[in-house]
């Protein structure tokens, strides 16, 4: 069987290698098998999750004369197979955030532009993309057939200069995200096949052949699919052995992967998802966690897809990514930023309601609101006489 490979990244570790239901090994040359991993799950599912729930929307210019335009219908839905934007955007992020590049095939173009209509995308395991050693020119290999290049729409993350294809995130930190897993495989060993045993069976007396054995088969017996208590004859004493979990060093191990695997996709990932990490990250309110989120993680994400959205439109038009409506705060904040707002007369009280899914006053309700007060003026203001 070929092995697919996605241009510039180092080998497997040979104990990664998939085995035979082996604990000590870990196969990542599938993309989702990371995802056995819970902090590499929980990183992407933050990330695209985030990005495909924010609001998409399409503008003309910039500044003072930036108007909104509607959003073309083969944009609601970009691979035409009914699933929506929301869809699209998280195989978009999934396939880069796993592999670091996005692959689709063009179903449709727009007939005056040439530009796309619809992209289907691919498994990021499916496609083999390299340039041809006499021209340097993209070719392509989808499921086992080569696909023109015409055909092929790309984006990658982690570029590399000479190369076609962006850096894999979970083929170059293969060994942390396996040495995770393989410490969680350990774990479910250790419990579910019995590595020690769970009590100690003593006695005075000098046992005999056969004696220990049936003293054991006898406890079981009592024990086993009950919950009352057990009568020891005299010289007889039973001992619990209890292993604390951290003794066998592998939820130790576990924790420590898992904020490595976080900083995968950013610094400042794993303590929003309550790894870990001996440091202190800290936040006032929900407002600054997700700022955090924002400007540390997933701002990157989000104008490389509004780049390769816009460029599909015809110009000037362009994708912004409303990233207002993940740093939306609490009921009261909002509102002293809306009072602060129509008092400095840079906002109005209809533009208030909106963002509150309000409809506007009418001039009913209007006329029972009184005027605004003037702004305050600055501090190094004259007095006034």
């Amino acid at each position: 069987m070929e092995r697919r490979q996605w241009g510039f990244e180092p080998p497997i570790p040979p104990n990664s290698a998939a085995g035979h239901g082996s604990y000590a090994r870990v196969g990542l040359h599938q993309a989702e098998a990371s995802l056995q991993k819970v902090a590499v799950w929980a990183s992407v599912n933050l990330l695209a999750g985030t990005a495909a729930m924010l609001p998409v929307d399409v503008f003309t210019g910039s500044g003072p004369e930036q108007q909104e335009r509607p959003m073309p219908t083969w944009m609601q839905d970009p691979s035409g197979e009914g699933y929506g934007l929301e869809d699209w955007i998280w195989q978009y992020m999934a396939s880069n955030l796993l592999r670091g590049n996005v692959v689709g095939l063009i179903g449709e173009r727009d007939a005056r532009r040439g530009t796309p209509t619809q992209l289907v995308l691919q498994h990021p395991d499916s496609v083999q993309g390299w340039r041809d050693s006499k021209d340097g020119r993209p070719r392509w290999r989808v499921n086992g057939i080569e696909v023109s290049a015409d055909q092929v729409w790309h984006r990658r993350s982690f570029p590399v200069p000479g190369r076609l294809m962006g850096l894999s995130p979970i083929a170059h930190h293969a060994l942390t995200i396996g040495v995770g897993i393989a410490a969680l495989r350990f774990g479910a060993q250790w419990f579910e096949e019995g590595a020690h045993p769970t009590g100690v069976l003593t006695s005075e007396a000098n046992l005999q052949d056969g004696d220990a054995q049936t003293a054991k088969t006898r406890f079981l017996a009592a024990i086993q699919g009950r919950r009352e208590p057990v009568v020891l004859g005299k010289g007889w004493t039973y001992a619990p052995i209890q292993i604390a979990p951290n003794e066998s060093q592998f939820l130790e191990t576990n924790n420590m992967t898992s904020a490595e695997c976080c900083r995968i996709y950013g610094p400042g990932i794993a303590e929003i998802l309550g790894y870990e990490t001996g440091g202190s990250l800290t936040y006032q309110n929900i407002e600054q966690r997700n700022l955090q989120l924002l400007i540390y993680a997933l701002d990157r994400w989000l104008t490389s897809l509004e780049r390769a959205l816009s460029a599909l439109l015809p110009r000037p038009q362009y994708v912004k990514i409303n990233r207002g409506a993940l740093l939306r705060t609490d009921l009261l904040t909002r509102y002293r930023a809306y009072e602060i707002a129509i008092r400095n007369r840079f906002g109005t009280p209809n533009e208030a309601r909106e963002l509150e899914d309000r409809p506007p006053l009418t001039p009913e309700q209007a006329q029972e609101f009184p005027a605004p007060a003037p702004p305050a003026p600055p501090d190094n203001a004259p007095p006034q006489d």
